[in-house]
């Protein structure tokens, strides 16, 4: 072969793998990313989101941006980044209600969890903390149980919303105690801590990143945690296990999600740099007051992790009948 004729060979064949390279090479992000975030401002799950964003803005050298989208038990911001574009620049912070409790609570989801989103990693567990109004007589989480089943349906509890964490964590609290209260679900958090400040409603269960503040200035008295073991944060607040109620556990755990079809290469490399962001000083800090646990695992990990959730709170909300209001 002529020195010409190899030139040409080896031009045709570079030019024959630059669709590869530019696959396996996507220029992301392009532009600024939106995060959703299907709650009300005031949660956990925005102080999730807010933490892990502001890191990754600084890494990417683009704007990642929570939009606060709440109403429909998360159905309308899900529905919303289904049908975004699958280029990285639309994600949404996944959590167990949208992902595990919708498919079995919900008869008509306008998308399939499993089929129109790609999990990219789980970003944190968080403690639920079952805490009370100070108004309500009972200074502890025995005495709340015994108060509640003697007044049956005299106690209102608040959540974020149907399907929301806080909102599973009560029913499923109600299931094995046997006890019974209304719930009144909010847009989010914040709305619902409005009215058990003012003593509006009585219960709750929620993340500590919101509720902590509350609970050391003697607004809310926590009576127990969701956790298998106690908490540092909360270190004389028992577990809903360790008072009679063997093997007991529920927490928050929110991760991120794209739409199906987004490259597998941006899909990495959003893994590897929440990675990079959980393991900060600033998100680390934060989690560690909140006693939240960071994840960052990889895009198969996490689909793992929702998958084996999915097998548990189908079966509880069949037992618990878990309908949304």
């Amino acid at each position: 072969m002529t020195n010409i004729n190899r030139r040409q060979a080896l031009a045709l064949t570079g030019a024959a793998l630059l669709p590869m390279a530019g696959y396996t090479q996507t220029a992301w992000p392009s532009k600024p990313v939106r995060f959703l975030v299907p709650f009300a401002p005031g949660g956990t799950s925005e102080i999730v989101a807010r933490s892990v964003a502001a890191e990754l803005t600084k890494q990417l050298g683009q704007n990642v941006f929570v939009e606060n989208k709440p109403g429909g038990a998360g159905v309308i911001a899900m529905q919303e980044t289904a049908k975004s574009p699958a280029d990285g620049h639309t994600i949404i912070l996944g959590h167990v209600g949208t992902l595990a409790v919708n498919p079995y609570m919900l008869s008509n989801q306008p998308y399939d969890v499993n089929r129109d989103f790609v999990p990219v990693t789980l970003l944190a567990k968080v403690p639920n903390v079952f805490v009370i109004h100070p108004d309500v007589p009972a200074k502890n989480f025995q005495e709340f149980v015994a108060y509640a089943k003697q007044n049956p349906g005299k106690l209102n509890y608040g959540s974020a919303g149907n399907a929301s964490a806080g909102h599973l964590a009560m029913e499923y609290l109600k299931l094995v105690t046997g006890m019974f209260l209304t719930h009144i679900p909010y847009r989010g958090t914040g709305p619902q801590l409005t009215d058990l400040l003012s003593g509006r409603t009585q219960a709750s269960s929620a993340g500590l990143p919101a509720l902590g503040a509350h609970i050391r200035a003697g607004k809310l008295r926590a009576i127990a945690v969701g956790t298998q073991q106690r908490i540092a944060a909360l270190p004389d607040v028992p577990t809903v296990a360790e008072l009679g109620f063997k093997n007991f556990e529920t927490s928050q755990w929110y991760g991120i999600l794209a739409p199906a079809g987004t490259p597998a290469d941006i899909v990495k490399k959003l893994q590897e740099e929440s990675y990079k962001a959980l393991r900060s000083s600033a998100v680390t800090e934060r989690f560690a007051t909140d006693s939240a646990v960071g994840g960052g695992g990889s895009s198969a990990e996490f689909a793992a992790f929702i998958k084996g959730e999915q097998a548990i709170w189908s079966d509880i909300v069949k037992r618990a009948s878990i309908k949304p209001d």
